[in-house]
């Protein structure tokens, strides 16, 4: 019995009943010249122009491209095509073989010159047909284009119909005790796809925007599904805010902060929660500990802390042993196209080659941009204030509970004891705890050496309050930055118009009523970032500093009248932005107890609740103060 000749889909194949074979170019060309019938895959068969007499063979090959797009539903197609008399012709890709020839239009021809080249691409990227190809896949066609330089990619992809590819139906966890905002919603079910579809993503929102809220939902969506423990690396400022950012919108997660001298030594222990909070530090001294354990989840908050790809940090962070990443900052990008490269290498192990293979191509300029852009776009999810006003309420309050360092730790037990040891137990006031307020501030705001070092060396708040102005700064906004003490006002004045190059202001008790609002008039007028300091009791009331939408309450006040009056500075009519309010804390110090006041007077305030003198609470606010010891272990 002998084969037939067939066209199937864009191919000549021979049909054996209910079997087809596909035969190569070669395999064709050798039976064009022979009037007898020829055994292929050891079935008999004619001269293919006995059976397809209209087919047209022609002489002269056609070389292969990958063409990229979009479909009707924005998810990613890959098609081999080829391209002959200017049209483009689709190629049948079968098993993730090529067929090497074509028929089109009546016309058969064969595939020349890269075919091979093409195959091995899609050997390396594991595509085996054309149609849809998953997000990695797409990145790794991309990367082996811009790296090796093949100019066999036809890239049309519109990455902004990849990022509306997500499945709106699916719920929330209902383990989340908190509504999300739209483009939180929209965030979190972004990065689970990526990181199912993936392993690995970068959350780029703006700050104020609730990315700790999006990872923290991700996460109650892998214990779900029993992919445990995950470990959060972030600056040493922000541990115990994880930690109770967790435990006041998922409650369900079970969470340690692993840091400092008493921190957990036996990687078993950490077995225990679902999620382990750690600064970068820890991840460099206990990396060997660490990668006991396969991590379902790695995120990393202010993720541009491993932009150097050299330093201790990055390296340490990339050795962990994980399945899913995420990289989380506000400022993917900051100086260098390698910014760029040391983060994806973290979320996509390898993708982009060395680093420097990478720079021989990428170019630290906008060109380089330009290129990296296909890449980074697809894997960065960046949503922009004035991107989502429209869901945001007018005010944005952030309150971060900050943990001391081990030294601030031991000199405020000092200054603890000493405060007791010098007062009765009856004639104790809240002036009394006027010392360990001030502390808490900064050292240098209580020291008696007239030395002055990197401010951020020897405070955690002071780091964790230049963290938000340097991103505030990226934005070329303003900050109004409000302190109760002389000594504060000094340390930001030496420091902060050197660090960000910014114009700084200030007022407080010493100025001039006559001059307050001329300063406020230049500060409001000045053309992107700059910084205006106010002593709340002495500018808190009565100035309209609408020309900063960043409010930082760097100590907190034992009256919150006094807290929202300054707010109100910039919180007023007048203002066209949201405004963000930042109020900084220490845990485990006189300034939790402040804070608890004023959660409890202002639940109190909403509940029309008309209460006593408040001398009983004043007391009792003062001995809870004298009981709490700031520790670095929670």
């Amino acid at each position: 019995m002998k084969a037939n000749w067939i066209i199937y889909n864009n191919h000549l194949a021979l049909q054996d009943g209910k079997n087809v074979y596909h035969p190569n170019a070669s395999d064709i060309y050798s039976l064009l010249s022979k009037d007898d019938c020829e055994k292929q895959f050891n079935i008999n068969c004619e001269n293919p122009t006995v059976d397809l007499p209209n087919i047209r063979f022609s002489k002269l090959g056609s070389s292969l491209h990958i063409r990229l797009n979009n479909n009707e539903c924005g998810e990613i197609i890959c098609n081999i095509e080829a391209k002959r008399k200017g049209t483009y012709i689709p190629v049948d890709v079968l098993e993730g073989t090529i067929i090497d020839q074509c028929v089109y239009n009546n016309t058969w021809f064969y595939l020349s010159g890269n075919t091979l080249q093409v195959q091995e691409i899609l050997e390396n990227v594991g595509i085996k047909g054309n149609g849809r190809i998953s997000t990695r896949q797409y990145l790794k066609l991309i990367e082996l284009e811009l790296l090796n330089g093949t100019r066999l990619l036809d890239n049309e992809v519109e990455i902004s119909c990849i990022k509306n590819t997500i499945d709106n139906n699916e719920q929330v966890p209902s383990t989340l005790k908190a509504t999300l905002f739209p483009y939180q919603r929209t965030g979190f079910l972004w990065i689970k796809r990526m990181l199912d579809d993936c392993n690995g993503c970068i959350l780029g929102d703006e700050m104020g925007l609730g990315k700790t809220m999006q990872v923290i939902t991700e996460m109650l969506s892998l214990k779900a599904r029993y992919e445990v423990p995950m470990l959060v690396v972030a600056p040493i400022s922000l541990l115990v805010n994880w930690q109770r950012e967790c435990a006041k919108f998922a409650p369900t997660l079970h969470t340690a902060v692993h840091y400092g001298q008493n921190r957990i030594g036996n990687y078993k222990e950490l077995l225990n929660y679902d999620v382990v909070i750690t600064s970068y530090t820890t991840v460099v001294s206990d990396i060997h500990m660490l990668n006991m354990i396969r991590w379902k989840f790695v995120a990393l908050d202010e993720a541009q802390s491993i932009k150097n790809p050299f330093s201790a940090r990055a390296r340490a962070c990339k050795k962990l042993n994980r399945e899913r990443s995420i990289a989380v900052s506000g400022t993917p990008f900051e100086n260098h196209i390698t910014d760029i490269w040391s983060l994806i290498d973290f979320v996509q192990p390898g993708l982009l080659g060395s680093l420097e293979s990478y720079q021989e191509v990428i170019t630290d300029d906008v060109s380089g941009g330009k290129r990296i852009e296909p890449i980074l776009s697809p894997l960065m999810i960046r949503r922009l204030v004035a991107d989502v006003a429209k869901d945001l309420p007018e005010k944005v309050v952030s309150t971060q509970a900050l943990q001391m360092s081990e030294n601030e730790c031991h000199e405020y037990d000092r200054y603890l004891t000493s405060l007791k040891n010098s007062v009765e137990s009856d004639k104790i006031n809240l002036g009394m705890l006027q010392q360990l307020r001030i502390y808490c501030t900064h050292p240098y705001a209580v020291s008696e050496d007239k030395g002055f070092g990197d401010p951020a060396e020897v405070s955690i708040k002071y780091q964790r309050f230049c963290e938000i102005v340097e991103e505030i700064v990226s934005r070329e906004e303003k900050i109004i930055v409000f302190t109760s003490y002389k000594n504060m006002f000094e340390v930001f004045k030496r420091d902060i118009p050197n660090r960000f190059g910014i114009q700084l202001w200030a007022i407080n008790g010493e100025t001039p009523v006559a001059e307050r609002q001329e300063i406020v008039d230049r500060f409001n007028g000045l053309s992107g970032s700059a910084m205006l300091i106010l002593n709340p009791r002495a500018a808190g009331t009565g100035l309209n500093i609408t020309g900063a939408n960043h409010v930082v309450h760097y100590n907190l006040e034992w009256n919150p009248a006094l807290e929202d009056q300054s707010s109100a500075r910039a919180y007023r009519r007048g203002q066209k932005k949201t405004v963000f309010i930042y109020r900084l804390y220490y845990t485990g110090t006189v300034e939790q107890v402040v804070n608890e006041r004023i959660e409890r007077k202002r639940d109190i305030a909403s509940s029309a609740v008309i209460g006593n003198d408040g001398q009983s609470q004043d007391r009792a606010d003062i001995l809870r103060a004298l009981e709490l010891i700031p520790s670095i272990r929670n």
